[in-house]
């Protein structure tokens, strides 16, 4: 498994909260198990004291998310290596479940799972996987969501670096929501001019006598 996998664990967890719309899912142990997506030894250690864990690591990502996303990339770092040092990895070399056509094994970075309970593990997944992401692609890459109110998190992966939305369905929603100012804006506009026009032509047309 490829380590720059791992960062979509912290955007999972991120999203769990839609703080604006007062949404959080992050609410059973079964949500919690949801997070690990395919089936593992930590998912399956969760317990009901995971879900509080799991939203203090969630509020400490987001802090991460936003200070990349505000361009405080120093603080965004700070906040990540913070993460790194109390959930730390163990990385291990993989690849005997994957074999190339010779049969030989597509060797890998795996970080093993085997912390003390499931949110260390998760956590330690998330970070790590995050940290590689920005150190390979930018702390500019992490961001929030520009379709208000949604500011969900997202990783942007564009040639141009020019991602703002964390999906398509938001992309639509904003840029409709844009074309229709303009047109509110231009509709304004059109009646102000008209409105300036009418009032010159009447003070230049000439009063009976």
């Amino acid at each position: 498994m490829e380590l720059a996998y791992y960062s979509d664990y912290a955007v999972r967890l991120v999203n769990t909260e839609e703080p604006a719309r007062n949404k959080d899912s992050l609410t059973s142990v079964e949500a919690v198990r949801d997070l690990f997506g395919e089936a593992s030894q930590m998912a399956r250690r969760a317990t009901d004291a995971d879900v509080t864990r799991f939203r203090s690591v969630r509020a400490r990502l987001r802090a991460v998310f936003t200070a990349a996303d505000s361009g405080d990339q120093t603080r965004a770092v700070d906040l990540l290596n913070s993460l790194l040092l109390e959930f730390p990895v163990s990385p291990q070399i993989s690849g005997h479940e994957h074999l190339d056509d010779a049969g030989l094994p597509r060797w890998h970075m795996h970080l093993a799972d085997h912390p003390s309970n499931a949110t260390a593990g998760y956590a330690a997944i998330a970070a790590m996987g995050l940290a590689f992401h920005l150190t390979e692609f930018g702390a500019d890459r992490l961001g929030l969501c520009q379709a208000a109110p949604c500011r969900n998190a997202y990783l942007d992966t564009s040639t141009n670096r020019s991602r703002r939305y964390c999906s398509d369905r938001c992309a639509t929603r904003a840029n409709v929501a844009a074309y229709r100012a303009r047109k509110r804006l231009e509709t304004e506009r059109s009646a102000s001019t008209g409105r300036t026009a009418d009032a010159s032509q009447e003070s230049t047309t000439p009063t009976d006598r």
